[in-house]
């Protein structure tokens, strides 16, 4: 496996459609305004939370179940910023929409700038063939409400090529997340 660099990434956007939309550098300020940074960076994309977010509540006392998910489980909400209860945690989607190579493995880490804050981001690996939005999870690992900020950066991918293609895709098995749009909860 090797690392791709900033130089393939903008390759693979231009000629493949890799992230869309696609920041060729890294963004700091939005109108004079200083932001979590997002964008092509050295050996990865540091990518954006879009402005939904599905906020984890208790307010029904259900059980988390992944083979049984109750929805009435998150309050769903558009806005500019959201503020993670203590000890709880959010879904939203990034802004990009991706369309991983049949040779590539992604993996996501958060930015340190919200993991300083106690705030952990957590994705799975974006599979070979895999495409859609990414749904994040952000942690508020702390006893304080958290902030978050839409249309800023949130965590950095990184592409992972394999010497050899893999017998068998995220699109060949029909992955039940193939082409996911919005946040996506859990399906069964």
């Amino acid at each position: 496996m090797a690392i791709k660099s900033d130089r393939w990434i903008k390759k693979m956007a231009k000629e493949a459609g890799l992230i869309e939309p696609f920041v060729s550098s890294q963004v700091r300020y939005v109108d004079g305004q200083k932001i979590v940074s997002y964008g092509t960076s050295s050996y990865g994309y540091d990518v954006r939370c879009a402005n939904e977010f599905k906020i984890f509540t208790n307010i029904h006392a259900s059980i988390v179940d992944p083979k049984n998910f109750d929805e009435n489980s998150f309050v769903s909400m558009v806005s500019d910023t959201c503020i993670i209860p203590p000890n709880s945690f959010v879904l939203a989607r990034t802004v990009e929409y991706f369309r991983i190579p049949r040779n590539i493995l992604t993996i996501c880490l958060g930015k340190s700038t919200y993991a300083r804050c106690g705030i952990i981001v957590n994705v799975t690996p974006l599979e070979p063939e895999w495409e859609g939005h990414v749904t994040l999870e952000f942690s508020n690992t702390t006893p304080l409400p958290a902030k978050i900020y839409a249309n800023e950066g949130v965590a950095q991918m990184l592409f992972l090529q394999s010497d050899e293609v893999c017998e068998i895709s995220y699109k060949d098995r029909g992955g039940k997340y193939q082409g996911q749009k919005g946040v996506t909860l859990p399906i069964t």
